[in-house]
């Protein structure tokens, strides 16, 4: 067995305090010290480094104790930023947030599809300039893309944005030429379920799966607190499920919101489904309204998509399954034939115990997923990353 050296056991103690703080916000060290189990002096130790390196900082003085006044500390904003970008088929979405977690920007730019590639690199390049206006670092950058996304960053295969093998990490990285920057590309129900894991207010989350279906029906799975990438990056594809036989629709035929779009407004111009907030919205004026014909359509994806989840809970039993960005909106007219179907086609009891709710993120959860990313990684307690700030 390897033991582990004085930096290593230093990085976990500093990730300890990180993520206390993170998890708990303001903190004196005694507090710390008796939360964490670590002595008094060690976090003095941490602490100060942490302070040095403009990661915490402190906030005053509390009274909440027997005895003299403790400083509390906190997680500072002030000198490091992270950025997420959100590519879908006609819009680009970008997100900054400092360490602390706090929103800076969040931009919403129309995109054409044989044009996002420069448009992406602009938005980024502005995005890290007006973050760097406020004068902080950008730890790192990530893209969020639909479909099957490869360790390397390749965009192997995208059908939403018609892109195959598309190496956007080596194009954004070459155009952005920006030394320092962490530069990533991942998929963007992952993304959406690490931002749902973090920020989603959900406690004990560490079995969670994130369902979107903004574009095509896509599955982001953290598994014991960890997103799942599989071998190749390539999981939550479950989209392509076929319920049935050979030739059958698949579970994106049935359960996709475009498809639901279409089956509750027939009448609606496909030409604008390109951006479907306005569709589903209007879905949504029908069914309150009590329109028979958009319930059972709501009612009919809910149960498709509920026996869909079924597979999913049999497959990583989660803790919570979310349904995200256009399924929120609706949520209240899905969750109860999916729930119905969820525990029917699940083997366990009371479907292994997962809970089916609406994502209160928004449409740009996997956006804030690629800027929380670079945050983790320095929660880690590896602060060598920050050295050239």
């Amino acid at each position: 067995m390897k033991t582990a050296d004085f930096t290593d056991v230093r990085a976990t103690n500093l990730a300890v305090v990180l993520r206390h703080l993170r998890a708990n916000g303001p903190s004196s060290r005694a507090a710390i010290a008796a939360s964490t189990g670590l002595n008094k002096a060690t976090v003095s130790s941490l602490t100060s480094d942490l302070i040095g390196q403009r990661l915490l900082r402190e906030t005053g003085l509390t009274g909440n104790r027997i005895g003299r006044p403790a400083t509390e500390l906190a997680l500072d904003g002030s000198a490091y930023a992270a950025i997420g970008l959100q590519v879908a088929a006609d819009r680009l979405t970008a997100l900054a947030v400092d360490f602390a977690g706090e929103q800076l920007l969040l931009w919403h730019r129309a995109v054409r599809a044989d044009r996002a590639g420069t448009a992406i690199t602009a938005l980024a390049q502005r995005a890290a300039s007006r973050v760097r206006q406020q004068g902080r670092h950008v730890l790192g950058l990530t893209v969020a893309v639909p479909g099957l996304v490869a360790d390397g960053g390749t965009v192997r295969l995208s059908p939403p944005l018609g892109w195959a093998d598309l190496d956007l990490r080596g194009l954004l990285s070459g155009s952005l030429r920006q030394s320092g920057l962490t530069v990533a590309v991942a998929n963007h129900a992952v993304l959406a379920a690490v931002a749902e894991q973090r920020h989603g207010g959900h406690p004990g989350g560490a079995n969670l799966t994130y369902v979107t279906g903004a574009a095509g029906v896509e599955a982001g799975l953290v598994v014991d607190g960890r997103p799942l990438a599989g071998a190749h990056g390539f999981t939550g594809q479950i989209g392509r499920f076929t319920l049935g036989p050979a030739g059958a629709p698949t579970l994106q035929d049935l359960a996709g919101v475009e498809p639901l779009v279409r089956r509750a407004l027939p009448d609606f111009d496909p030409e604008s489904l390109g951006d479907l907030s306005p569709a589903v919205e209007q879905v949504a004026v029908q069914a309150r309204a009590g329109d028979a014909a958009t319930l059972q359509a709501l009612r009919d994806t809910g149960c498709h998509l509920g026996q869909g989840l079924a597979l999913l809970a049999n497959l990583v039993n989660p803790e919570l399954i979310v349904l995200g960005d256009h399924y929120a909106a609706l949520a209240e007219w899905l969750i109860p034939a999916a729930e119905t179907e969820l525990a029917r086609h699940t083997l366990a009891p009371e479907a292994g115990g997962a809970r089916l709710i609406a994502s209160r993120l928004g449409l740009h959860a996997a956006a804030l997923g690629g800027a929380v990313t670079h945050l983790d990684r320095v929660d880690t307690g590896d602060l060598s990353r920050l050295a050239h700030a």
